[in-house]
């Protein structure tokens, strides 16, 4: 039931007055939870670790599965924010695959995954080879899933930063990398301003992997992007997804006036 809410959240954009309510009861903390040990143990315990049924089966994550408690049990029993990061999300499986496939895009390159989630794109960044690579998500539980997946790929854990960037001034990031980030409609404007801003202030390449989603696919960023690479979803990936079958890794190609 839970895992269902978070998808259903970011798959359709605005929430209503109970779904905005049932969200806020999801996002309280349990005071038993007192450090970052408490919620790797609680991690471990609530996720499995997956590899097989994605678009990347070389990198493993630790994920909500069938077999976990919380893909049935009451959303207000789930004692942190909205676990986006335990899922693996068609636009990030997409970014992901590219980045493996084509190793010169990230190599030697610094690189921030914005909006990082389970960290699966910041991962195939370094593992192709990228020279410094900073995952961000404003959820610290994300940061701590995101090193903990690190560890199970074999890599050192990599720099992650809560604070949200979206706005700040840019950093000299050579490649920016967003995966399923397009999910709300005033996210997307921002976005789209903060992105400006980065390739005109340091001519940062990003690259956006989305599965189609509506709020995407209508918004003006839309109109300036190069389609890079398309893939099929495996089955088991579209039937978690409400039907959706495929998943896109664009370029931005904004050019400075």
């Amino acid at each position: 039931m839970y895992r269902g809410i978070i998808l259903y959240s970011r798959g359709q954009g605005a929430l209503n007055a109970f779904q905005r309510g049932t969200c806020c009861l999801m996002r309280r903390y349990v005071r038993s939870v007192t450090s970052e040990d408490d919620v790797k143990k609680f991690i471990i315990d609530n996720t499995e670790i997956v590899s097989a049924q994605s678009l990347t089966p070389e990198i493993s994550l630790r994920l909500f599965t069938p077999t976990c408690r919380f893909w049935t049990e009451k959303p207000e029993l789930w004692p942190f924010p909205d676990p986006y990061w335990a899922i693996y999300w068609p636009g990030g499986q997409a970014l992901a695959r590219y980045l493996l496939n084509n190793p010169e895009v990230s190599g030697g390159r610094k690189v921030l995954d914005l909006g990082c989630g389970c960290g699966a794109s910041a991962i195939a960044a370094k593992l192709t080879g990228a020279s410094h690579v900073v995952a961000n998500d404003i959820d610290p539980i994300a940061a701590i899933a995101t090193k903990m997946n690190c560890e199970l790929n074999d890599l050192e854990p990599l720099p992650c930063v809560t604070d949200n960037v979206i706005g700040s001034e840019p950093e000299d990031w050579d490649l920016v990398l967003l995966g399923d980030m397009f999910y709300d409609e005033d996210l997307a404007d921002h976005l789209h301003q903060w992105l400006r801003a980065c390739i005109t202030t340091h001519g940062a390449q990003v690259l956006i992997g989305d599965p189609g989603r509506a709020q995407f696919e209508s918004h003006d960023i839309r109109k300036l992007l190069h389609k890079l690479a398309h893939f099929e979803l495996p089955d088991s990936v579209k039937e978690e997804n409400y039907g959706l079958t495929n998943s896109t890794v664009w370029c931005y190609n904004y050019k400075p006036v």
